[in-house]
């Protein structure tokens, strides 16, 4: 049972970080995402919500493998 809450609260923190990096539109703009330049190099905050969305998605991955291993 925690196996599935843990998982449920890190999808929604994963979806979370996900809308929020968009670069184009959404809420990025709060964190100066909103550059006229198609490139840029992430900085400050766009760097750490980066990072967290790729370690949130690596825990997620690894619950999801935990679950199957265990359900079995």
């Amino acid at each position: 049972m925690i196996l599935i809450i843990g998982q449920i609260v890190i999808s929604l923190v994963l979806i979370f970080l996900v809308l929020i990096q968009e670069r184009s539109a959404g809420l990025s703009i709060l964190f100066g995402g909103a550059g006229g330049t198609p490139y840029q190099t992430r900085r400050g905050m766009e760097k750490f919500i980066f990072w967290a969305t790729i370690v949130s998605a690596v825990i997620f991955a690894i619950l999801a493998v935990i679950h199957l291993v265990v359900q079995i």
